[in-house]
């Protein structure tokens, strides 16, 4: 083959397969080093900009005194770690506390909002169920309208759900986008087991819980995630219904010792000891209030990607 005929031959291959040239473009393709250079600088300093302010909290709530004192109430990188701050705000009082309701809402309103959106998820998946268009179109309308902050509190003093846990949980129970997507992830699924099933004699709730609920792990794992951080993360609700101190929340506990600027009050035997400072317990109570959540997530990642792509792109 001639050097023309090689070279027709190539451009008619690109005409026929142009994904093939884009492709082309990008394999093996290098930018200028200075190019590069300026894309590391501004990456590292993005990272260091999301990272610092995480470093700088822990570090902090690690600190000594002496040193505290010496850099203004924050530090970069503690001289002489101690856990001092940490025994403190774990021996008792309202921290502690706080966390345990905290940890009690969390679990409890996840499974409660799981249990509750999932089955109105299948519900609304089935299209042989009555009114499934005029209950999916009220779904929809909560995610566009709502009917504001006065007349929810009405309803939830009208249920004598003021000043109770259960305030944090009832009212945000089913979220309208959590629901839509799941209902999403059930369509989905292959009609055929459920209609096997059902030949089988196997009711709608054994059908749901036998079958469908063992398919549907990685959507739990991610709406699950969704439900745990909001319910970690109340603090508006609680600021609304719950008057008690003893069942304040962590996140108001911090609003109450990082915004009004209270002092942290800890339940320990300080044997003649000084308490550790205050910069420390606030950043220590910080850093417990995150720990949680951030630990949870590595766990369910695998679940996370699989289970949103699968319950948003209709297959």
């Amino acid at each position: 083959m001639s050097g023309n005929e090689h070279l027709v031959s190539e451009e008619v291959q690109e005409l026929q397969n142009p994904e093939a040239k884009r492709k082309s473009l990008y394999v093996g393709h290098k930018a200028p080093l200075h190019i590069e250079a300026i894309k590391v600088v501004i990456l590292v300093i993005c990272c260091l900009a999301v990272i610092g302010p995480f470093i700088m909290v822990i570090s902090t709530s690690l600190a000594d005194p002496v040193q505290i004192g010496r850099g203004g109430g924050l530090v970069m990188w503690p001289e002489n770690p101690t856990l001092e701050a940490y025994r403190a705000i774990f021996s008792g009082g309202q921290v502690t506390r706080a966390l345990w309701i905290s940890a009690f809402v969390t679990i409890v309103g996840t499974f409660v909002s799981l249990l509750v959106t999932s089955m109105l998820a299948y519900a609304l998946s089935r299209s042989q169920m009555i009114f499934n268009r005029l209950i999916l179109m009220g779904v929809l309308l909560t995610m566009l309208f709502s009917a504001g902050m006065i007349p929810l509190y009405l309803t939830v003093k009208g249920f004598g759900l003021l000043n109770s846990l259960w305030s944090l949980i009832i009212p945000v129970c089913v979220s309208a986008f959590n629901c839509i997507v799941m209902r999403q992830f059930f369509q989905n699924l292959p009609d055929d087991l459920t209609e096997a099933a059902s030949i089988d004699g196997a009711s709608e709730m054994r059908i749901f819980f036998s079958i469908i609920l063992p398919l549907s792990k990685p959507i739990m794992a991610a709406i699950g995630l969704f439900y745990a951080v909001a319910y970690w993360n109340t603090f508006f609700s609680a600021l609304l219904y719950i008057n008690d101190q003893e069942k304040y929340p962590i996140q108001l506990v911090l609003r109450q010792y990082l915004i009004n600027n209270q002092q942290v009050g800890v339940d320990i035997d300080l044997a003649g000891e000084l308490p550790p400072p205050q910069p420390a317990l606030q950043m220590a109570i910080l850093v417990v209030s995150l720990i949680p959540i951030a630990c949870v997530y590595p766990f369910l990642q695998k679940h996370f990607t699989k289970g949103m792509l699968t319950g948003a792109v209709k297959g």
